[in-house]
């Protein structure tokens, strides 16, 4: 007698990405009432290796002090991976120490390498979509970045800006996939075949209305991950049938700076740093009672 065949189970949206999907993934360190408390306007979500305290720092001493800017309630949070090397097990009590101290740390368990950046980001769209999802906007920003946060509450606070499906920041367009293997931006034509990205915002930071995260978590089942990650969320956002906005004023985004002019600096949005150091002595600067121009 033939054994009966137990048909195959399968997905019912298609092929589903284990690696990018976040769901996959749990978090080891939470903070799961800072939405509940007070409703964010914004949540500022900065990704940042484990053992990077000294950045960390530097952002709760500059534009991630204040949990209220612009009467806005304004919330800045940090998420990181598992630490790779010997030491794991005391980084591990060194960062419960500062969580006590600060509540503001997130920890899902994957490897923090350059390559998971997307699944990072799309551990943090997980977050979002199911801690805090009262919030109004949120921004996923780079640990090495200089945020004028007043002027970025002053341009949501803008009229014409959507509260849906909104995506801004610092545009690319018709950006090519790089091939070069040695690069540190390289991706292979298996894991992405076409020669250009859609169009999609910079990684440095980005700003979205906060009912894309779900949105990301669901669609990424069926996209296949690449370790570009603000290509990824670009990808997303296509395969949503949504586009990124440019910004109400694009020379607000901008990415490097060759010096510290404190003018500039009173009227963009980003700049990428060389240090902590610096964010801490601009900043300083920048807030300095005189007029900037």
């Amino acid at each position: 007698m033939q054994p009966p065949t137990i048909p195959p189970t399968v997905a019912p949206t298609g092929t589903q990405y284990h690696q990018g999907y976040p769901r996959n993934y749990h978090f080891i360190m939470d903070n799961t009432k800072v939405c509940k408390t007070n409703t964010p306007f914004l949540v500022l979500m900065v990704p940042v290796a484990p053992n990077n305290r000294e950045a960390r720092d530097a952002i709760r001493q500059t534009w991630g002090k204040d949990s209220v800017v612009q009467g806005e309630v304004v919330l800045t949070l940090f998420m990181l991976g598992l630490p790779g090397g010997a030491d794991a097990g005391q980084q591990k009590e060194k960062l419960n120490q500062e969580n006590l101290e600060h509540h503001d740390l997130i920890q899902s368990d994957f490897m923090d390498t350059y390559l998971n950046l997307t699944i990072k980001t799309m551990v943090i769209m997980d977050w979002l979509a199911t801690r805090c999802p009262t919030a109004a906007y949120a921004m996923k920003i780079d640990s090495d970045m200089f945020l004028n946060i007043d002027n970025l509450v002053t341009m949501l606070q803008k009229p014409g800006i959507p509260k849906l499906n909104y995506l801004t920041g610092m545009l690319m367009w018709n950006r090519p996939v790089v091939r070069t293997k040695s690069s540190k931006w390289y991706v292979s034509e298996e894991m992405y075949p076409d020669p250009t990205y859609p169009t999609y915002t910079l990684g440095m930071g980005y700003v979205f209305s906060n009912d894309l995260p779900e949105k990301f978590v669901q669609v990424s089942k069926s996209i296949k991950p690449f370790n570009i990650e603000d290509a990824y969320i670009g990808m997303c956002m296509k395969k949503l049938g949504f586009a990124p906005t440019s910004p109400p004023n694009p020379s607000q985004f901008k990415a490097y700076n060759t010096k510290y002019n404190r003018c500039e600096y009173s009227k963009v949005i980003t700049y990428i740093l060389g240090s902590s150091q610096e964010l801490i002595k601009y900043w300083t600067d920048l807030k300095k009672p005189e007029p900037p121009c």
